[in-house]
């Protein structure tokens, strides 16, 4: 077989259920673990101990290697097989899992959680990948949707599931809980899924210093922004230097012959404007998330694991929403099913903004987490197939990482300026100042959800797919496939 589908072929046989089983559990286990800390963190720094700025490191380690090395794990995949390098990233998560469960001090664990956005940063670009490959064009929405809606529930569900785990049984559990998982799916990856490569792809080392160096610089900036200040000499050396090397990677993606991550593909209206939106969707998504945990936690008195449950109607509608937006897509067009999703976000943190006061009711809150959950819900999918559409198969892995690595920058930087906006307006001491910085804090959420819903306009419409034809090379994932693939018998 060459890889190709039928354009008529609806139906998701053996090979497309397995990628699409495969793939959305390992996309859960490393969204989780972005913000399933959160929560375990007083557990841990009972038991470990360690300065604050120790503790947020626990978080931020694995956000950093995870943002800078994206490019670079999809970069590999391409040249040396994607199913080979989603089973090595596989292999490298769930051995450092293990070694943060073990972990006996607070500088060991630091460094686990940095091999494990290693692991994650090879793994995760992948996943769109394979499953795209193995899913015929006709039901790539419908899949998508699922994927997406499993790994957006991860992303919105890490501190209840860390609270849970941590309050019931122990910090520990949160990382021994990969284990099973990882050495399960590790084998069933090498039986179940198609071995593929991007023809003539070639390892950019250039391209590769210039976007690892820039994306450090920038996510190391924002993740110690709040520490150490916007204005010292390190977060300020890291936003110039590290935006000096992008803006080098950039340059450097318009003049090379075969770049890591092309810039033609910016010159494509959907790949910049879902690109766009994606960066700000998480801007505003992450930020908040952060703030309304610690809200109703600080100020409405719940324990992490009722905070978890309260916040089920926003977290959990993707479940049910997503695969849904990923039909509607398929029939209609994903444009219009993003922004309405993006709007909808927008409106639900402005909601929040609105309502919130340290006597609010769960009650008065519950109508804007439904809204919240609904957008992010009608979001991920056509998000994830938009992408996935724009560009030609030898691209997709490259496209997956960029978009990624954007999704990743977007959320440390949500986190460091709704964290400052609420540091400048309110702060710790007390509820009402608690309150009086989330406010504002949403209202910037709000605002960034609702640009990228502007954004999400210039992707193109639905057209009406053009008559089958032979695949070949840089045909579109709607036409055909012309990635060198090699496909196991179905299982």
């Amino acid at each position: 077989m060459n890889g190709k589908h039928d354009t008529h072929d609806t139906a998701l046989r053996g090979p497309a259920v397995w990628a699409l089983v495969l793939t959305s559990v390992a996309g859960f286990m490393a969204a989780l673990d972005n913000l399933v800390v959160t929560t375990a963190l007083p557990a841990i720094r009972k038991d470990l101990g360690g300065a604050l700025e120790d503790l947020e490191w626990t978080v931020n380690a694995y956000t950093l290697t995870f943002a800078v090395l994206l490019l670079f794990g999809a970069a590999l995949g391409d040249r040396f097989g994607r199913r080979r390098l989603f089973m090595g990233g596989l292999a490298i998560f769930t051995g450092a899992s293990a070694f943060a469960a073990l972990s006996p001090g607070i500088d060991e664990l630091i460094a686990a959680r940095a091999v494990q956005g290693v692991g994650a940063a090879v793994m995760m670009p992948l996943t769109l990948t394979l499953l795209t490959a193995a899913v015929p064009p006709a039901r790539r929405g419908m899949a998508l949707g699922i994927f997406s809606a499993v790994s957006g529930l991860a992303v919105a569900s890490g501190p209840l599931v860390g609270g849970t785990l941590t309050e019931h049984i122990s910090w520990q559990w949160i990382f021994w809980l990969n284990v099973p998982i990882g050495l399960a799916l590790i084998p069933l990856a090498r039986l179940k899924l198609a071995e593929s490569t991007a023809p003539n792809s070639r390892l950019d080392a250039p391209g590769t210093l210039l976007i690892s160096g820039g994306l450090f610089g920038i996510v190391y900036a924002l993740v110690n922004a709040n520490a150490h200040g916007w204005t010292s000499a390190p977060v300020l050396t890291g936003l110039i230097a590290g935006t000096a090397l992008v803006g080098a990677f950039v340059v450097h993606g318009f003049r090379s012959p075969n770049p890591m991550l092309p810039m033609r593909l910016f010159l494509n209206r959907g790949f910049l404007g879902i690109n766009l939106a994606s960066l700000l969707m998480y801007l505003g998504m992450f930020g908040s998330i952060f703030l309304l945990s610690q809200f109703l936690q600080g100020v409405a008195g719940y324990s992490p694991t009722q905070a978890g449950v309260r916040m089920l109607p926003w977290t959990a509608m993707p479940l049910v929403v997503a695969p849904i937006a990923g039909i509607l897509s398929d029939r209609i067009g994903g444009r219009p099913v993003v922004a309405v999703g993006l709007a909808l976000q927008a409106l639900g943190l402005g909601w929040f903004a609105a309502v919130l006061s340290t006597d609010v009711s769960y009650a008065a809150q519950l109508p804007a987490l439904i809204v919240s959950g609904i957008g992010m819900g009608l979001y991920f999918a056509p998000a994830s197939n938009i992408l996935m559409s724009t560009v030609s198969p030898a691209d997709q892995g490259k496209a997956s990482g960029a978009n990624n690595a954007l999704r990743e920058v977007g959320g440390a930087l949500g986190v460091a300026v709704l964290a400052s906006v609420f540091s400048a307006q309110g702060g710790y001491e007390s509820p009402q100042a608690f309150t009086d910085g989330t406010v504002p804090a949403l209202w910037i959420g709000a605002a960034a959800v609702a640009v990228a819903a502007a954004f999400a306009l210039l992707v193109p419409g639905k057209r009406n797919p053009a008559p089958a034809a032979p695949a070949a090379v840089g045909d579109t994932p709607e036409t055909g496939y012309a990635t060198s693939a090699k496909v196991p018998a179905a299982g």
